[in-house]
């Protein structure tokens, strides 16, 4: 095996944004190949949202745990860490915040599930077989270069998006719902950091660990951009009561104790976002 970095679902947009700025350490596995080429694999594949369930139900199963089984048992009596990329959805509700890797889960949601589900059969199946793993939880990711933007991928840049353009928005509880925000950039350099110096057998969160409030950001925007966009409060619909948590940040001291420093600040990286609605304006 090669020292690279093996990179399951290196096409979207975390795994296309890690394969760019590390390009020379990293060999991207097609969608159909099981294979590891090299003892470093970075673990993507999955679905993103919680709606498949009334289009496919099967999907998120199929996706985010059969192919896993099918990747690692192409990686059983093989020297490998496999690195596989989590979500903080896998938390669902708490009432401790911010969330630390101890924490209690109880997802919801056929996504959230089963992103928790093979968290577990990760473990399970990487003890049985004595292969060493890490689990990077990570936060609501943002970016420009974002690809299919829309309100369940990336509702940040979505709305941001909106207001620039002087529509009205709606916003779920007055806009008074928290998340963790880190730029797309900055959460590949906090997985490659994780995978140089992080523990074996270990869970990450990786985040900024400040909680936002979506209405501050928006205000922010119409502000900039004097909009004439409106804001109306409005009740979440009962699906997204039924698989979100309102409030959600996370304890990041295991990865600022592997020394990581963000370097893209969160409200010049919302300067780029508007700059580049304007210019489609």
């Amino acid at each position: 095996m090669t020292s690279d970095i093996s990179v399951y679902g290196g096409t979207g947009f975390i795994g296309g944004n890690f394969c760019r700025m590390y390009a020379d350490e990293t060999s991207l596995i097609s969608r159909e190949d099981r294979t590891p080429k090299s003892k470093q694999i970075l673990y993507f594949i999955s679905t993103i949202h919680n709606y498949n369930v009334f289009d496919n139900p099967f999907l998120d199963v199929d996706t985010n745990l059969k192919v896993l089984i099918e990747t690692l048992e192409e990686c059983k009596n093989k020297d490998i860490v496999f690195n596989f990329v989590s979500s903080w959805f896998v938390y669902g509700q708490t009432k401790d915040l911010p969330v630390s890797e101890d924490a209690p889960c109880n997802p919801k949601g056929f996504y959230s599930i089963t992103k928790r589900a093979a968290e577990q059969m990760l473990i399970s199946y990487c003890e049985t077989f004595d292969i060493k793993y890490r689990i990077f939880r990570l936060c609501n990711v943002y970016g420009v270069n974002a690809t299919k933007v829309s309100i369940k991928r990336n509702a940040l840049q979505y709305l941001a998006n909106e207001v620039v353009h002087n529509r009205d928005i709606n916003l779920y509880n007055g806009g008074n719902d928290i998340r963790d925000f880190m730029h797309v950039e900055d959460v590949c350099r906090a997985m490659k950091l994780c995978m140089s110096s992080a523990c074996h057998n270990d869970i990450i969160n990786i985040g900024s660990g400040t909680p936002t409030k979506f209405g501050q950001v928006m205000e922010y925007v119409k502000d900039r951009t004097a909009s004439t966009s409106k804001f109306k409060s409005v009740e979440p619909p009962k699906f997204h009561k039924v698989v979100q948590v309102k409030d959600m940040y996370m304890d990041i001291t295991k990865l600022k104790s592997l020394g990581f420093k963000p370097k893209k600040g969160f409200w010049d990286q919302i300067d780029n976002i508007i700059d580049l609605s304007l210019e489609s304006k």
